[in-house]
């Protein structure tokens, strides 16, 4: 009945949790600025279209500013007609081509000041890149638009590398397909078009039409992350009690832990730098089977085995 009881414990101890590619969600909200205090005037029937976009890999995958709008007629048709279908299309068609993963559609607004929200966003690490666009309605082709905003940094060691929440000025742009100056410009189609621009004369003058805030909420833990901590030796093992855990560099720890067979705690240390060895007295315990449990501060945990002869 022991020698199970120990087999239970142990493999209470050593079981792992099993991680995908990281994913993180976040909140996001847009706010507009579109008054006349901050931009020459506002027409009558000011609104937005709806707020769409996508997360994908590459940037300028669907906007790209100084270049022509593809002939896909995506941004075309949600800048001079605030109709998305063409460029849910192109994203459908990087979602194909794994350049993209997924549409986003945070509705619309009727009035020219007012709150996009969208909730609980899924983010893949191998899409970390955002795109969101939405016609300023009416005129003649002006649309605003984030453009490829990179959800990750390179620090594993917060939030798994997701970034904090921030908040981004949102800007509009003239997508180049009609050469209308203001609000109710009849349509002059441009022939041929030209380069997308940020529009910096009136009556918009450069100003901002709203910002974005994007907040994080979660996230799990990378294959990367997992792959360093599987990497993490010990050695000499078996050992006297006495050994060095090694490749600690990439891990943000914070507590190593080791317990007896019975699963009783009988050592902590609180590493107060990530030097990439760290060495172990435990020359005083006496022969057997321990395990050594490591504590990463975004709360997961790997545990090995140590033999002390």
């Amino acid at each position: 009945m022991k020698k199970i009881t120990y087999i239970i414990i142990l493999a209470l101890l050593v079981s792992q949790i099993h991680y995908s590619q990281s994913i993180a969600y976040y909140d996001f909200s847009l706010t507009t600025i579109w008054n006349s205090t901050n931009h020459t005037s506002v027409p009558p029937g000011a609104h937005w279209s709806a707020l769409v976009g996508a997360t994908h890999n590459t940037e300028n995958e669907f906007v790209e500013i100084g270049a022509v709008a593809p002939a896909t007629d995506g941004i075309k048709d949600i800048a001079e007609l605030g109709n998305s279908n063409n460029f849910r299309n192109e994203v459908n068609t990087a979602i194909a081509l794994t350049k993209a993963d997924q549409w986003i559609n945070a509705g619309g607004l009727g009035n020219p000041v007012g709150t996009f929200i969208y909730n609980d966003l899924e983010v893949n690490e191998n899409f970390p890149l955002i795109t969101l666009v939405s016609m300023v309605a009416p005129s003649p082709d002006w649309f605003i638009a984030v453009n490829s905003v990179n959800l990750r940094t390179d620090n594993t060691a917060i939030n798994n590398g997701w970034k904090d929440t921030f908040t981004l000025d949102v800007f509009a742009y003239d997508s180049g397909t009609d050469d209308g100056t203001d609000y109710g410009s009849a349509n002059i189609v441009s022939n041929p078009r030209v380069p997308i621009f940020k529009l910096t004369t009136a009556p918009i003058n450069g100003n901002r039409m709203g910002t974005i805030t994007f907040t994080y909420k979660s996230s799990t833990l990378s294959d990367a992350n997992v792959n360093a901590l599987e990497n993490i030796t010990l050695h000499p093992n078996p050992s006297n009690g006495i050994f060095t855990i090694s490749n600690l560099q990439k891990i943000d720890l914070q507590t190593i832990k080791i317990y007896n067979i019975l699963g009783n705690l009988i050592k902590v240390m609180q590493p107060t730098n990530r030097d990439k060895n760290l060495h172990v007295n435990m020359s005083y315990l006496n022969p057997g089977m321990y395990l050594l449990k490591l504590n990463t501060t975004e709360g997961k945990s790997f545990t090995r085995k140590i033999i002390v002869e």
